[in-house]
């Protein structure tokens, strides 16, 4: 050794160093990398990213390679310094010991620490490069990672803590997907994000707490004067009207409103023609799932439903808007009033309509009032007061307090809802 020039020696040095460093940052960065992404890209042609991910489908021979040559690499530059501390100041053993701190402080700062925090920082783009280095030196090591691998299955399989052939593909839960989703600021704009992860709640709402309630539902009524029917068709604001006599418990059918606009100046125009444009009704189970709803209107090609309960009970009306709102938000105004958002007042007030249902008042107050009963405030005031509470009247529901403004028949109109410390 003493033939060699110590420059020579420490370029080697330096060489074993960026080595090491570059191994290092290999094994961090392929494995920090996003799968998804390079499969994206795999699939639009990027050569880079196909060899990244046939690198990453066969993670045990990757990490063997890299391994191997990290190895090698530090064991080398832990001799050298060994050789170059000799050469410098004798075989005396603080010598040798300043030359083994010295290494490691070399190896940890580097060639493992920096170049980790580099390769983690810039997963995505290193793994599109590194696959044409370690592609390559896979093919010629092979041989040596085959037999190194076979020692580490062995230890693997002894343990029982051999990989499943899957385990290399990441699979992600719905609500995994959905923190993911969500956690996607930077990356999606909130409009979208929201329509996401809503979706991901559409298969755990039923029908009922989507529909309009039955109390809210404008109806036609064919019991009631026929000049007064005809003024309901030529100002309603619906397309679709359910049509009764005297209630919803003797429901004859839906009438599509816009066929019979041009005949309502019709002198000929009567009960027996309009009943010719009723189209049957088309009922719904409560607990029906919303999305298994919204694939039936699909596929049939309806767009309208009634809720019923298990005694046939017609509890309320559900539209393909409505499932649709519940996703993508409101685009329009079933009631009057209704379509428009909440918000808190700068004194902590909100005045709420008791038909509002408490999905809408939670979204968007920011409360927490259970879903698991009653769908509407007015349900869950009624429930609470086993009663029709009178107004001036003010509870409290969980921490929220509640005054009671307007009641009209048997149910709440307005209620003024004051702020928890917790919203």
């Amino acid at each position: 050794m003493s033939d060699i020039p110590l420059s020579a020696l420490a370029l080697t040095l330096v060489v074993l160093l960026a080595l090491s460093a570059f191994f290092s940052l290999s094994e961090t960065a392929m494995m920090a990398s996003n799968r998804f992404r390079l499969r994206h890209m795999a699939q639009s042609g990027h050569p880079g990213a196909r060899k990244a991910l046939d690198l990453l489908a066969q993670t045990d021979k990757m990490l063997g390679v890299i391994l191997l040559g990290n190895n090698l690499v530090n064991s080398a530059a832990a001799t050298l310094v060994s050789v170059i501390a000799i050469e410098l100041f004798g075989e005396s053993e603080w010598a040798l010991g300043a030359g083994t701190l010295a290494v490691t402080f070399s190896i940890l700062v580097f060639s493992e620490i920096t170049p980790k925090i580099i390769g983690a920082t810039h997963a995505d783009r290193l793994a599109l490069l590194l696959g044409y280095v370690l592609t390559p030196l896979l093919r010629f090591f092979y041989p040596a990672v085959w037999f190194i691998n076979l020692f580490a299955g062995a230890l693997l399989k002894l343990l029982h803590l051999s990989p499943k052939p899957e385990s290399g593909t990441p699979h992600l839960s719905p609500e995994e997907l959905r923190s993911l989703v969500l956690e996607s600021s930077h990356l999606i704009p909130q409009k979208h994000r929201t329509i996401l992860s809503s979706l991901f709640d559409l298969n755990n709402i039923t029908v009922e707490d989507v529909m309009t309630p039955r109390g809210s539902i404008e109806i036609l009524d064919l019991a009631q004067p026929w000049e007064e029917v005809k003024n309901q068709l030529a100002t309603s604001h619906h397309s679709r009207l359910p049509t009764c006599r005297e209630s919803l418990d003797q429901l004859i059918g839906i009438l599509p409103v816009r066929r019979l606009l041009a005949s309502l100046g019709d002198p000929d125009f009567d009960e027996a023609a309009l009943l010719d444009q009723l189209q049957a009704p088309y009922y719904i189970p409560a607990r029906t799932a919303a999305f298994s709803q919204l694939a039936f209107f699909q596929e049939n090609r309806q767009r309208i439903g009634f809720v019923v309960d298990e005694y046939g009970e017609i509890l309320g009306l559900l539209t393909l808007e409505d499932i649709i709102e519940e996703f993508v938000g409101d685009f329009t105004t079933s009631m009057p009033g209704l379509g428009q958002e909440l918000h808190w007042t700068k004194a902590g007030e909100a005045i709420v309509e008791g038909s509002r249902p408490l999905r809408d008042i939670n979204r968007m107050l920011g409360l927490d009032f259970p879903l698991d009963g009653p769908k509407t405030l007015n349900g869950l005031i009624l429930e609470h007061f086993q009663d029709i509470p009178e107004s001036g009247i003010s509870i409290k529901l969980g921490d929220v307090a509640v005054e009671i403004l307007q009641t009209q028949d048997r149910s709440v109109v307005t209620v003024r809802l004051f702020r928890p410390e917790s919203a």
